[in-house]
């Protein structure tokens, strides 16, 4: 007795597990002891399982047995020692195991009748505990503790037990199918509990019943079929704080129904948003799961959020201090963001900027759902240039870096959907976008569809990188001005810009190749386009631009150059005076080595004078690729010659004939070997002073030269035609054509494709799939 009364104090529990006494306050719990040893050993031992340490030393000792016999001794002193014991154990998951075991549940419901409240409402609690395992939840039904629950729930005078009642039922209605449901009536009471009482704890506990109900598809088909939808709109005007959690969390449960989402479409989403304003973060948190949920696949839900006026507070709560509050704001704006109107109205309320802090989030499912609602909102113009001037794209490209999958899906996802402009394009390559990109794809095992996609089309806006990455242009890839082969680069390499390799001094290991038709040096339209220049390496033109149809090619170029020897009398002004002279001067050397050595000195000064005024050009001053008049020249004589012929076979055959004349003709096999192309370069670079040759300067010229000028030309004219890389120099153009067999015949036939032969037979066509083909491409 005084050990039992003593030990309420926490001095004297730490000095009796000192004194390891617990094996001893055990053993006086066997039958033969008398009911006064009971009721203080009892006592004892729930003072002592109040700390963990105490409860492990009850479980060692065995102590747990005897407590369970001890729930149906005669004294109720003993009974409520014992239960309360017992529910202090098993707040531990190994103890609930052990009671399963004991088959102690049939125990614990006799003390539901008990005669003292306090007795079951610690039974009620023990219940409430131990009917979260699931094992425990089928001992339960089979020892009809439904009807137990239901007695007390249909007794008025048991109403201070009404709360824990519904805690337990909820618990049992978690795995319960709707038949037992139906039998037992055990819907109704928590729709009439749920409505009628004003008891906010009641309401909550009828709430959280109706929420692990409803995860069975069958019981959300009964709730659909007795309007459970009601009940939970009611709830939702609760005042109390809990209550309205537990209402969202059934709501968002009962989505699952589509029945249950058309009804709160008129009823309970205008409810939700004003949730959305509380003051309590839970609440706030709830609310979005549910409307999340709601709004789904849901169109109509999605407007209906919106025209409660929805969108302001989701936006405000992208800034919560709830990681959960973030995601499920950032779910409903992303599905609100498939409608146009309602698109343009969440941008109106600068979403991008509530977005960079959810993107810098340490929270994995926080970054996935933020990144997918940039995806789902920057789908036009003035998105992606507010994402670029709110500087969201930096944090989106970390992102790209994730180990998490989702994250780095829902990262590539929005990457794809902002390379759709250059501009935008060109901030995500500054920021590394390309680098991650290409690192998530050299993986299987982190690679996803949308990161394939998101680097190809960031690859598109940049064909020089494109070209030495890939080894390969598509005919949609159309070759502007500014272009550059740099030559094959591995994978992690950076591709210098092409300003940086103008400004290198020249040398042996390396030749660039510049495709530039531009013969003015009128300054970019924008600062933003300049920007864009700088990030690229090249001169900036739209994609509009690229792929104007081949009449305007042709006025344009008609209204440029005038003629071919206009050109070459005219040269342009300024810098590219002085390479124009040098590349005319260059041709004449080549023709007579008698050139006097005053005029040498002459145009080396010029080239020395050109590149120093090049290199002198600050940040502050424009600068630009070098010109290349002969191309420019190319580029009317085939438009005038070459565009005109209507058959599409004559074109290609024409334009391989030309290119192959202006960079040193037919080159018989046997010969290929004693081609001096190599020194005609080292003399044009040592000209230039520069390792950046433009096209147009090569007269002697082999695959690669050859097959880079056939594309641009191409590209100008509107020939559809790809380059692909080879090894040792190699490279060529396919095109497809239809064959002469099948002119004329309907059907889906597809074109063969071709290779372009500019080299031993300038203009011969032969099949992709041939050994001819093989020993051009290879041999």
């Amino acid at each position: 007795m005084i050990i039992g009364i003593l030990v309420s104090n926490n001095d004297v529990k730490k000095l009796l597990r000192e004194l390891d006494v617990m094996n001893s306050v055990i053993a006086q719990l066997a039958p033969e002891e008398e009911v006064v040893i009971h009721e203080f050993a009892s006592l004892c031992l729930a003072n002592m399982s109040a700390e963990y340490t105490s409860k492990v030393q009850i479980l060692e000792h065995g102590g747990l047995k005897p407590l369970i016999r001890l729930l149906s001794s005669p004294d109720p002193d003993v009974k409520k020692n014992s239960i309360e014991c017992v529910h202090n154990l098993v707040q531990d998951f190994q103890c609930r195991a052990m009671l399963q075991e004991l088959n102690a549940i049939p125990s614990i419901l006799e003390l539901l009748k008990s005669e003292y409240p306090v007795i079951q409402l610690l039974a009620l609690k023990t219940l409430d505990v131990i009917t979260n395992d699931k094992g425990s939840r089928a001992m339960l039904r089979d020892n009809q503790g439904m009807d137990h629950l239901i007695k007390i729930l249909e007794t008025k005078e048991f109403n201070d037990l009404h709360t824990e009642a519904l805690s337990v039922l909820g618990n049992c209605l978690e795995d319960m199918d709707t038949m037992m449901i139906q039998q037992t009536g055990v819907l109704k009471k928590l729709l009439a509990f749920a409505e009628n009482s004003t008891v906010p704890d009641i309401q909550k506990n009828a709430a959280k019943a109706i929420t692990k109900a409803a995860y069975d598809p069958q019981n959300r088909k009964l709730f659909r079929e007795q309007e459970v939808e009601k009940c939970l709109v009611a709830l939702l005007g609760s005042e109390s704080d809990g209550t309205k959690i537990a209402a969202s969390q059934a709501v968002s449960a009962m989505c699952e129904n589509s029945g249950s989402k058309d009804f709160f479409n008129h009823q309970g989403i205008p409810q939700l948003v004003q949730l959305l304003k509380s003051d309590n973060e839970e609440v706030k948190e709830a609310a979005a799961l549910a409307l999340a949920n709601l709004t789904t696949c849901n169109l109509a839900n999605a407007n209906a959020a919106a025209e409660a006026d929805g969108i302001p507070p989701l936006i405000n709560l992208l800034s919560s201090k709830r990681d959960g509050a973030i995601a499920n704001a950032a779910t409903v704006l992303t599905n609100m963001a498939t409608q146009v109107a309602l698109r343009d109205t969440i941008q109106s309320h600068d979403i991008t900027h509530a977005l960079i802090g959810p993107l810098r989030s340490a929270n994995t499912v926080v970054q996935s759902k933020a990144a997918l609602a940039i995806a789902a909102t920057a789908c036009d113009v003035e998105a992606r240039t507010e994402l670029r001037n709110s500087g969201a794209l930096e944090p989106l490209v970390e992102l790209l870096r994730s180990k998490n999958d989702e994250v780095r899906r829902h990262a590539s996802w929005a990457a794809m959907v902002c390379a759709s402009d250059e501009l935008t394009a060109a901030e995500l390559c500054r920021f590394g976008a390309l680098d991650n990109l290409e690192e998530i794809n050299l993986s299987v095992s982190r690679k996803n569809k949308f990161s394939e996609v998101a680097y190809n089309k960031l690859l598109n806006y940049h064909l020089p990188l494109k070209y030495s990455r890939t080894g390969y242009l598509s005919s949609g890839d159309i070759i502007s001005d500014g272009f550059y082969d740099y030559g094959r680069i591995n994978p992690g390499t950076k591709l210098p810009p092409l300003k940086d390799l103008c400004l290198e001094e020249a040398n042996d290991l390396h030749t660039v190749l510049l495709v530039n038709s531009k013969s003015d040096v009128s300054p970019p339209a924008s600062t933003e386009d300049k920007s864009s220049d700088i990030a690229y390496g090249q001169t900036v033109s739209s994609t509009s631009s690229l792929r104007r149809t081949s009449e305007e090619k042709t006025r344009k170029n008609s209204a440029r150059f005038g003629s071919p020897t206009e050109e070459r009398l005219e040269p342009p002004s300024g810098r590219t005076t002085a390479l124009s002279k040098s590349a005319t001067k260059e041709k004449g050397s080549r023709k007579g080595r008698g050139k006097k050595e005053e005029e040498k000195l002459e145009e080396e000064e010029e080239v020395t004078a050109a590149q120093k005024w090049a290199a002198e050009a600050g940040p502050c001053k424009e600068w630009y690729p070098p010109s290349d008049p002969d191309f420019c020249t190319y580029v009317y004589e085939v438009t005038k010659s070459i565009l005109p012929i209507t058959n599409t076979k004559e074109q290609v055959e024409a334009l391989a004939k030309y290119v192959a004349e202006k960079m040193g003709g037919r080159i018989p096999k046997e010969k290929l070997q004693n081609f001096g192309w190599q020194l005609h370069i080292s003399e044009i670079k040592f000209q230039l002073k520069s390792n950046v040759v433009p096209i147009g300067q090569i007269k002697e010229g082999i695959f690669y030269h050859r097959a880079l000028l056939f594309k641009a030309l191409a590209d100008k004219i509107g020939i559809g035609c790809s380059l692909v890389r080879g090894d040792y120099g190699r490279a060529w153009n396919e095109v497809r054509l239809m064959s002469e067999s099948q002119k004329g015949v309907s059907g889906g036939h597809r074109p063969e494709v071709y290779i372009v032969d500019l080299m031993f037979h300038p203009g011969g066509l032969m099949k992709l799939k041939s050994k001819e083909a093989d020993l051009y491409r290879f041999l």
